[in-house]
């Protein structure tokens, strides 16, 4: 992995030396702190920016402080096309307007999500580094549509599974650290992307969510992160982990971002036919329902069984749901789940997505075995069980490999005890169902993350405290539900807090509108301060264009 990157930024180096700059040259007129996509859009439009010059202060900020200084270590790979791209939509622009929505927008994508250009698509695992898909998957390809260019993909838990304290270790990536703390994790899977938005990297990163993968990340990074209902946007071309439970969505530093993005992601694809589901409940802009009013007369209930986990966070959240009382929601406290749904729950989850991730990986890899010797889990197991692995600087982390050689001895997809656990998630998502119906609730909020960022290994803080108990997040998943996370506030060591609005399916229009009226009355969200540095002496992009 290193190599590879070292090899992607000296090829980019002289890519730009082609085009008549360098990035150790980049001014700093303007920075990009913060800048949200009415802000670069706005400097496009004005003449003040360019899409080549927005990628060059980019790749400048992810040398300086991704490969060096703090070394977040949030990129896996940068695109080695990304600055001709910039450059030909300059053109483009200039000659006959943007492409759409995202034009000139630069954005991360998780490891997981195939693309058909120079990058690879590894999914954190080195057993298929350096494969590249022949073809983009289908939220790639709206991204483009919609004008973004990719940037580069970002480290995660190795095939999305987690299990490393702290999340963002992969055996292809290597560590990422949260910016808000360097011997904190960034959570997983989507660690990489999360930290990039985090660290002002990229404008967006897109993540995928199989039981919190975005909703986690995003809370650790003080992001705005949407989990889409379960059809919403396609899964074809990602690499796959459990295709009853994955979704792909967005994380952003701003509630209008994160819509902007998915709006952009939607719609139907002929290779996942779960978005057939979606016609005529999904939308191409959801920000016609962002209003600053729009807490006002919903119902809102709250879900304390998954409160507990540390006294700041609870605060934080408590706080959050005041805050909605005063802008005009009806708060409904307590609201709870029966103890038969959360007793079921975990087991549940656990049959479904091991199951489904050996047959689905199996379907995946043995669809790209010509250019993949690794063609199976077994294969896979093998490889990571490797001396060459085993022995190297980044190891597969041992509670992975456990997961993979437990998800290698289930049965086929139609294995009773498998099929029996299809039918507990039916009954677990009517019992939620229920449980909205009889408070007629709009959406329930719950902290998005128990506790604040985990602690990495080898990390010591005496002031950590993680009470464990019950989460709310895999509910979203196996429910097939819709959750926005965003941000509360800082604990007192600095460290992000978020909040969770979680409705039924295809609620995205509603716990959006709820999202944005609470972000826009309190804007807690801040870059981090301590590890990853402003852009020096600068004005912001928000500053030099008429709004």
């Amino acid at each position: 992995m290193i190599s590879k990157l070292r090899w992607g930024v000296v090829f980019l180096s002289a890519q730009v030396l082609a085009l008549g700059v360098s990035i150790s040259s980049v001014s700093a007129q303007s920075c990009l702190e913060e800048a949200t996509i009415g802000d670069i859009q706005a400097a496009y439009r004005s003449g003040r920016l360019s899409s080549k010059e927005l990628v060059l202060k980019y790749l400048a900020r992810i040398r300086n402080f991704d490969k060096a200084g703090p070394n977040i270590n949030s990129i896996i790979e940068i695109n080695p096309e990304a600055l001709r791209i910039a450059a030909r939509q300059d053109l483009e622009r200039r000659s006959g307007g943007p492409r759409g929505p995202l034009d000139g927008i630069p954005v991360i994508l998780k490891g997981n999500v195939g693309t058909a250009d120079r990058m690879t698509t590894n999914a954190g695992s080195r057993a298929i580094e350096g494969v590249v898909m022949p073809f983009d998957a289908f939220i790639a390809s709206q991204l483009r549509s919609a004008g973004a260019i990719i940037l580069g993909k970002g480290n995660l838990d190795e095939w999305a599974h987690g299990g490393a304290p702290g999340g963002g270790y992969s055996s292809a990536g290597g560590q990422t650290l949260n910016p808000y703390n360097l011997g904190r994790g960034p959570a997983g899977s989507s660690g990489g992307p999360a930290a990039a938005v985090a660290s002002n990297f990229a404008v967006l990163a897109i993540g995928t969510d199989t039981g919190g993968s975005i909703r986690g990340p995003s809370a650790a990074n003080s992001l705005v992160g949407i989990k889409p209902t379960l059809g919403l946007t396609s899964r074809a071309g990602i690499v796959p982990f459990a295709l009853s439970l994955d979704v792909a969505g967005p994380m952003a530093r701003t509630v209008t971002d994160a819509a902007i993005a998915l709006g952009a992601m939607t719609g139907i694809d002929p290779n996942d036919p779960r978005t057939y589901e979606s016609e005529g409940r999904s939308y191409t802009d959801y920000t016609q329902f962002l209003v600053r009013n729009g807490l006002q007369g919903a119902r809102i209930g709250v879900a304390r069984r998954f409160f507990g986990g540390n006294d700041e966070v609870d605060a934080a959240v408590f706080a959050a749901i005041e805050q909605m009382r005063a802008l005009g929601a009806t708060i409904i406290d307590p609201v709870d789940f029966p103890d038969s749904t959360v007793s079921a729950l975990g087991s549940t989850y656990t049959t479904i997505s091991d199951t489904e991730f050996k047959a689905n990986l199996n379907d995946f890899l043995g669809a790209i075995a010509d250019i993949t010797p690794v063609d199976t889990l077994q294969k896979v197991i093998t490889f990571s069980e490797s001396p060459e692995i085993v022995n190297s600087a980044f190891p597969v982390f041992p509670g992975v490999l456990s997961r993979l050689r437990a998800a290698e001895a289930r049965g086929p997809l139609t294995d009773p005890v498998y099929l029996s656990a299809l039918d507990t998630a039916t009954v677990i998502k009517n019992s939620i169902l229920g449980v909205m119906d009889a408070n007629q609730l709009d959406a329930l909020v719950y902290p998005t993350s128990r506790c604040t960022a985990s602690l990495l290994p080898g990390s010591v803080d005496p002031n950590y405290i993680c009470r464990s108990g019950p989460g709310a997040s895999n509910y979203a998943n196996v429910g097939n539900f819709a959750d926005v996370s965003v941000p509360v506030g800082f604990a007192q060591d600095g460290l992000p807090i978020n909040v969770s609005f979680f409705g039924r399916a295809y609620s995205e229009p509603s716990l959006l509108k709820f999202a944005y009226s609470y972000e826009q009355a309190t804007l807690f969200r801040r870059p981090p301060t301590t590890s990853v540095g402003a852009f020096g002496q600068c004005t912001p992009l928000a500053g030099i264009v008429p709004k």
